[in-house]
Order: structure tokens, then C-alpha cells, then sequence
């Protein structure tokens, strides 16, 4: 958090020492000592006394927080991506992987199991895509920088949204290439 440093910069080129700043901000000095080492945050009514003080408005005192405490991601939000992204994986390895075997070894059985595990998939990947929507993800990058609990900025991030359809039609054209090379294998092996 910035909010100390920011309270000891303007003090200081106020020319207050922080018994000066505590009697304008009806505090104790050494609530002002416990601001500026980050030992407490102020109150709502403080902070609007300090900026009164400082001659600046609210938003440029505790802007470097505000700025911080969006940039945090939550470990948790990258540990559940993480596990529903590795199901995923499996998942369509699985669909990949399985798709010959099964229906050759087992006939319509295999089939049957095949289109269950392909369900699985789609259900799977439609819950990754929602984590990603909710977490404003889209590209590899930033599916990068979300796993290593940063957050691109926001010239980086209008950026990525301009390749996003492309990427998207690419995605498509060689998911349908992939589709049809596994049918004609799957055809040839199954004649």
C-alpha cells in the first residue's frame, strides 16, 4: 500500500511535522506515525481531512492503492483457474486420444463412451470459458500473466482485444482441420 508514503510526501512539502498534521486531521501523532509506516489505514473521515489538507483530491491521495488493490489477484481465483484448466486438458486428451480405441474395441459401446467423454468436454470447457470471461482473459498472454497473479495493463490489454477475432477465426479454421483429419482416420480405421 502507498497510502503512508503518500501521507508522509505531502506532510512534508506542506512543511508539517506529524504532530502539525495530527491536530489538523484531529488525531494523535501517533496515529499519523502509524498511517505513514503502514501500520493502519485511515478512516473514510481522515482520508477526507487529509485531502482537504494537502490541497488535493481524494482520488490522487489513495491512487497508487486503489491502482494496487486492483492489480491483486486472488490465489485462489488462479488455483481454481489452474484445476479447471488441467480438467479441461485431460478431458480433450482423452477425447483425442480415446476416440479410435474405444469405438474399435468396443463398437457402439465405444461410441456411446466416446460422446459421454466429449460431453464432459464441452461442459468443462464452457466453465473455463466462463472463468476466463469472469476474470476479462482472453488471450494466451493474458491467460499468462493471470496464473502469475498480474494483470496487463490497459494499452496491453486493448491490444490483445484487437488480435481476439482474429485469433478466433484461426482458432476455428484449425479446430475444423483437426475435426476432419481425426473423421478420416477414424473412417479409415473403422472400414
Amino acid at each position: 500500500m502507498e497510502i503512508g508514503n503518500q501521507i508522509k510526501k505531502y506532510r512534508t512539502e506542506l512543511g508539517l511535522n506529524q504532530e502539525e498534521l495530527a491536530d489538523r486531521v484531529y488525531v494523535t501523532r501517533q496515529t499519523v506515525s502509524n498511517w505513514e509506516n503502514e501500520r493502519s489505514y485511515p478512516d473514510i473521515r481522515s482520508l477526507l481531512l487529509l485531502s482537504g489538507v494537502f490541497g488535493i483530491s481524494l482520488d490522487i491521495l489513495v491512487k497508487g492503492d486503489v491502482e494496487q488493490m486492483k492489480e491483486r489477484i486472488r490465489e485462489e481465483d488462479i488455483r481454481i483457474f489452474r484445476r479447471e484448466s488441467l480438467v479441461y486438458n485431460v478431458l480433450l486428451g482423452g477425447t483425442i486420444l480415446l476416440a479410435i480405441p474405444l469405438a474399435r474395441w468396443f463398437g457402439w459401446f465405444g461410441v456411446l463412451a466416446m460422446c459421454a467423454i466429449a460431453a464432459a468436454t464441452f461442459v468443462q470447457a464452457y466453465r473455463v470459458e466462463k472463468l476466463k470471461k469472469q476474470h476479462n482473459i482472453q488471450s494466451y498472454r493474458e491467460i499468462v500473466a493471470f496464473l502469475e497473479g498480474k494483470r496487463l495493463d490497459e494499452l496491453e490489454h486493448q491490444r490483445e482485444l484487437g488480435k481476439a477475432p482474429y485469433q478466433r477465426a484461426l482458432l476455428a479454421v484449425l479446430t475444423g482441420v483437426v475435426t476432419f483429419v481425426v473423421c478420416l482416420i477414424m473412417a479409415w480405421l473403422l472400414r
